[in-house]
């Protein structure tokens, strides 16, 4: 199996930074994409962004030009840098891994990060 688990988060002003990392281990080899993605109080999970294995990327609007993830060469290290935040952006984040040979997904346990005005 695929064990995430992820660093980072916290308390930050709005205008702030803060960089999340989350680190694979065990049959990192099935993981095709990670991500991550982010729950409000309320609100349904959404993507924040995703990477492929080589390399590609995806953005939900609303952090285009604010947010950049990455992933370390090894592909088990994927890290969410966010810069500008906002008080909309407070929510817990999970990372994501989805397996390359079946129908399954991997979820971390959750950061808290909260954005004050």
């Amino acid at each position: 199996q695929v064990q995430l688990v992820e660093s980072g988060g916290g308390l930050v002003q709005a205008g702030g930074s803060l960089r999340l990392s989350c680190a694979a281990s065990g049959l990192t080899f099935r993981i095709n994409a990670m991500g991550w993605y982010r729950q409000a109080p309320g609100k349904q999970r959404e993507l924040v962004a995703i990477t492929s294995r080589g390399g590609s990327t995806n953005y939900t609007d609303s952090v285009k030009g604010r947010f950049t993830i990455s992933r370390d060469n090894a592909k088990t290290t994927v890290s969410l840098e966010m810069n500008s935040l906002k008080p909309e952006d407070t929510a817990v984040y999970y990372c994501y891994g989805r397996d390359t040979y079946a129908p399954r997904d991997y979820w971390g346990q959750g950061t808290q990060v909260t954005v004050s005005s």
